[in-house]
């Protein structure tokens, strides 16, 4: 499945939904089945910065791919990370630099958040484009 085709999917997942509050408790319901990070990744160097509640997100690189694993301490927190995870892991660094990301404005999340969730959105969002950055350079060498 492509990162267009993975947006697709979730922008047809929250269609179903006709008001805010449901598209809510979606995104809650998404948070309860993120795959936890490792405990061991639980740590301030994995700590993204930005985020209202904190945020660990963990990338490994295998067979030139980077798959992302996350935590958080707030549950609506856990659903956003997933929706991010869903699209961007298991793909190469150069996917995931690329990617528009358009799905975010498409299903009107960006709108929808507090302004610290919002920033917190994009922190996540710019991590994980850092993580792509510094296994592609690596790759390269």
């Amino acid at each position: 499945m492509t990162i267009q085709e993975a947006e697709e999917k979730i922008i047809e997942e929250f269609s179903y939904f006709d008001d805010w509050m449901d598209k809510y408790n979606h995104i809650i319901e998404l948070g309860k089945t993120l795959p936890l990070i490792d405990p061991m990744y639980k740590t301030d160097q994995y700590l993204i910065s930005g985020c209202q509640s904190n945020v660990w997100l963990h990338a490994d690189f295998k067979d030139g791919r980077i798959y992302f694993s996350a935590d958080s301490d707030a549950i609506i927190t856990k659903g956003i990370v997933n929706l991010l995870i869903r699209v961007l892991s298991g793909r190469k660094p150069e996917e995931i630099i690329q990617a528009p990301l358009s799905y975010i404005d498409d299903i009107g999340l960006k709108n929808h958040l507090s302004p610290t969730r919002s920033n917190g959105l994009v922190s996540m969002i710019k991590q994980m484009k850092l993580y792509a950055i510094a296994y592609q350079h690596k790759n390269q060498q």
